[in-house]
């Protein structure tokens, strides 16, 4: 499994788990292991013990009664996901403290429950952001704030509610949705005392359809209010907008540039790049911070969205690239040979997926070149289709041996993001 969304223990040169029992202590009486269904799904993962053992196992240890289910006692509900509030660690009868920081979760699982969450909450998101009708206008710039504002005073006190319950994750997204009513009560707040720019859309819809420089008011604020929120409710979905608002940004920041001189596509594309870089390093820096926090609460993955949004600006500002130069298609090749490279080392698989579909797009580039117009393209086409199946196979097969290599390349100030 990869560290990616679960990066629970540092990364090692040693041979797995089950194949280092050669030691003479492991096996006595006195040693106590402390485990949780993750690592049994890590077993799984790496072939060391089939599905059906592995569930017939964790449900007999977690069955309510057992001597071995012990209660979590190093970190309070609250702190904890939904899911890590059922977690059970397996660790004898007495607790035994770690030499490393509590781990935490990294994210909910996928079960009916945190997908019934999810699918409520982001319609309840999209009704207030992508799906506003012309008939909020009925209501007036004044309404509209004062509902706004009521919409987000209710759900942070819901969030506030549900978080005190243990149920984060649809704090969480209650939390969010609060985030994102932000950028409606400030259109609806400018409009209303009559500080809305001339020239800018009347309707809050294009807010997410149509690229103005009139909107960074918005963005900014819905920015600072993130960041006060998150330092308040500490819930990573809240990042999700964030991450969202800064690809805005982005656009509108060039759209202003560009305003007198008209629009310009390349400019564009560029400042995509820039900003997916800028929001690359924030990432990095946010996983650092919470790789190496000692407090439970603070562990959570708050980088993910970020890394995602970043990676995403990144590579499209540069796959749209265009380049004459045999030299400019090769660095391009290279960078996402350097991108597949770095996910595998920091276990972010957005950065492992898109530079896997720039290095495929410059290899179908260079077999069209080499075969064309001649009847073995096809030919080349699906042996270079087959090589990148088996790559995959030797890759799923060595995956964790990799990592742990490309781990060891990292800068000592990058160490911890191979955390797993």
């Amino acid at each position: 499994m990869s560290h990616n969304d679960n990066p629970d223990t540092m990364p090692s040169e040693e041979a797995p788990r089950w194949e280092a029992t050669q030691a003479e202590d492991v096996f006595l009486p006195s040693v106590r292991v402390q485990i949780g269904w993750r690592d049994i799904e890590d077993a799984v993962e790496q072939g060391a013990i089939v599905p059906s053992a592995a569930h017939a196992l964790w449900a007999s240890w977690a069955a309510p009664g057992n001597p071995l289910r012990v209660a979590l006692v190093t970190t309070t509900p609250a702190s904890l996901t939904d899911d890590e509030q059922s977690e059970t660690y397996v660790r004898g009868s007495h607790p035994m403290p770690s030499a490393h920081p509590p781990q935490v979760h990294r994210g909910p699982a996928f079960s009916f429950t945190n997908t019934l969450y999810y699918f409520g909450g982001m319609l309840a998101i999209g009704a207030m952001t992508l799906f506003m009708t012309l008939g909020w206008e009925l209501f007036g710039a004044w309404g509209v704030f004062a509902l706004a504002l009521g919409y987000f005073t209710g759900a942070l006190l819901v969030a506030s509610n549900l978080l005190q319950k243990g149920l984060r994750t649809p704090a969480g997204i209650l939390a969010t949705l609060a985030v994102c009513l932000v950028p409606l009560a400030v259109w609806a707040f400018q409009t209303g005392v009559g500080m809305w720019p001339e020239g800018a859309s009347d309707n809050y819809r294009d807010y997410h359809r149509f690229i103005d420089w009139r909107w960074l008011t918005l963005e900014l604020a819905t920015l600072v209010a993130a960041v006060v929120l998150l330092y308040r409710f500490k819930l990573p979905f809240m990042v999700m907008p964030v991450a969202v608002t800064i690809w805005y940004l982005s656009m509108d920041v060039a759209h202003m540039i560009m305003q007198k001189e008209g629009f310009d596509w390349t400019f564009t594309r560029d400042v995509s790049l820039v900003f997916g870089l800028a929001t690359i390093a924030i990432a990095v820096w946010v996983d650092l911070r919470t790789r190496t926090a000692q407090d439970a609460e603070d562990r959570q993955d708050f980088a993910f969205w970020l890394y995602l949004f970043g990676a995403i600006m990144f590579w499209c500002g540069l796959s749209l690239r265009d380049s004459d130069s045999e030299i400019g298609k090769l660095v391009y090749g290279l960078l996402n040979v350097f991108l597949v490279f770095l996910g595998a080392a920091i276990g972010r698989r957005v950065f492992t997926v898109l530079g896997a579909l720039g290095v495929a797009s410059y290899l179908g580039y260079l077999a069209y070149r080499v075969f064309a117009d001649s009847l073995l393209f096809p030919f080349a086409l699906t042996l270079l289709g087959l090589a990148v199946v088996a790559l995959g196979i030797w890759w799923q097969r060595n995956e964790d041996r990799i990592h742990q290599r490309l781990a060891g390349w990292l800068p000592a100030a990058l160490k911890p993001l191979a955390a797993r």
